[in-house]
Formats: C-alpha cells, structure tokens, sequence
C-alpha cells in the first residue's frame, strides 16, 4: 500500500512515516512549498502525477490561538485546501482520510461526543476544521474523516513536551484541571490510519466504512491529571519532575475558548472498523523514555 500523505512536519505525518513499513506500506509526504493547502491551484496535478492508494490529510493549520487573528488563512488551509486534496482524491479514484478535531464541538455535553452530535466550534481552528469536513464530504463518498484529539507525540510542539521542557525550570506548575479529553499517541493515530486506510481499499463498496468517525486513546483525563502522569513516568526513569497545582481555564486565559469536554465516543470506529487506540497511560511511556533518551544524548554530546 502506497500512502500519499499530506504534510511533513506535522506529528501525524511523521508518525505515519516511521509508522508505515512496519504495516508493510510506503509513505510518500507533501508539503511546502511543493504543494501548498492555501494555494489549491496545483493540488490535484501534484498528487496525480505522484500516484498512490490512499491520500492522507495530516496537514492543517493547528495554531488555535493565532488562527483567532488569521481566520482567512485558517479556512484556506483548513477548509479549502482540504477540499482541493478531496476532489483530486475523486479524480484519482482513491480514498481520502481526512484528519479532524474535537474542536469541532463546544465541549458543554456531559458525556463523550458521538460522530452525530451536533457540531457548535467555539472558535476560527474548530469552524475552519468543520469547513474542511463539509468540504471533504462535498467533492466525494470515498472518504473517512477521523475526528481526534490532544495529540502528543516526540515530534513538534505538544504539551508532553512543553510539560517535561518546564519540569526542568520549575518545581511547581499551574495545570488546567477542568477540561477533561482523551491524550492520544501520534504513533497510535497512525496505526488507526493505515488500519482505516487497508479497510477503505480491501471494500470499495462498503458506505459503512465510509463517513465520520472519533478515533482517540481509552480513558480520560484532565489537563493536571496528564500532566501529573508525565511526571511520574518521568521520575520513574530518571527524568524530571514538578509537582502539579490544579488552576482552573479562568486562571489561564487564552485568546481562542477550549471546549470544556473533549471526550469523543470511539464506539463506532470499533464496531466498524475494528479498532480501538491503547489506554492512553500505556502509549504515553515509550513517548515519555524517547524524550528523555533524546534529551540525553543532546547533553552527552554538549
């Protein structure tokens, strides 16, 4: 399986990468300044003459509070641009995964939020990634639209990181404690992925496959729980710590509103495409050792 991935950098897109041969498939990844999701124009050519079985969407605007002050380029990114890989995927003839968010929702359910619960963003990155869903849905059928969430990884900027980088400044740090979602491994994404991906190819003509579906890590936690987890997985091997002072969103203002529920509900996904992402706290401890494995050997070489 040949998969055409869009985006390069992102924690998906490189999580897919190391991901993919050992699924015995082959990425090829897309991005700037070869092709561009806020300049469509050339969108289907590029991926025509690059050929695969399966287009991947990882790519997006993800910087949720600057996107309150650039809500073009957001939608153009978000939206547009995605909807320009959905119909060259058409053309092509092959299905399109397209990566979604839990910023789609407001986060006021009291309950984990199922693939048909009215979608309410509270802000430009949810509206722009509700765009992109519709604009996927537009242009054709072939499609499976992965909704996740709190995507940690050993790549790019992510709160893992951001948490382990202050434990080494601070012994004390303020988490948010009431908003509660599902940390989810990049690396597990991609096995959901190229899981998705085989399904959509074996059976063409299975709609059921086909639609929108919440694929995040088991269990739940909320910001301070995450990120006192970190820390004890950290010191169990030698890394640093912080103790953790429960705040509430209030506490942090932030220019973009963070839903305050971000459960998805992954019931679907299991019934029907038979996968269910690993307990969070397990995914998180191979990311945690590379980290400080990393960090080590940065210092070893100083």
């Amino acid at each position: 399986m040949r998969i055409i991935v869009i985006g390069k950098e992102g924690q998906v897109a490189r999580a897919l990468a190391e991901r993919a041969p050992g699924h015995g498939a082959t990425t090829v990844l897309l991005a700037r300044p070869l092709l561009d999701l806020a300049d469509p124009s050339g969108i289907e050519d590029i991926l025509s003459e690059t050929g695969g079985d399966v287009i991947v969407n990882a790519a997006a605007y993800t910087a949720v509070d600057q996107a309150e002050a650039e809500p073009e380029l957001a939608d153009a990114i978000n939206g547009i641009g995605a909807g320009a890989v959905a119909g060259a995927a058409a053309a092509m003839n092959v299905p399109m995964i397209q990566l979604s968010t839990d910023y789609v929702f407001d986060g006021t359910a009291t309950r984990p939020y199922r693939e048909d619960d009215e979608t309410h963003p509270l802000g430009v990155y949810g509206r722009s990634k509700l765009l992109g869903e519709e604009a996927v849905a537009a242009e054709m059928a072939n499609y499976a639209i992965l909704r996740t969430a709190w995507v940690y990884s050993p790549f790019g900027k992510n709160f893992v990181k951001t948490m382990l980088r202050l434990a080494r400044e601070r012994d004390e740090l303020g988490v948010v404690a009431d908003q509660v979602g599902a940390p989810t491994s990049a690396f597990d994404i991609a096995d959901g992925v190229i899981a998705v991906a085989r399904n959509l190819i074996a059976r063409p003509e299975d709609k059921g496959l086909r639609g929108i579906f919440h694929m995040t890590g088991t269990g739940s936690a909320n910001w301070a729980e995450f990120a006192s987890e970190i820390f004890a997985q950290s010191a169990q091997l030698g890394g640093p710590s912080a103790r953790v002072r429960p705040i509430k969103t209030s506490d942090y203002p932030t220019p973009a509103r963070r839903p305050a529920n971000s459960q998805l509900d992954c019931t679907k996904l299991a019934r029907v495409h038979g996968i269910r992402l690993p307990p969070w706290r397990a995914s998180l401890e191979p990311c945690v050792k590379r980290l400080l494995d990393e960090a080590h050997a940065q210092e070893t070489h100083r």
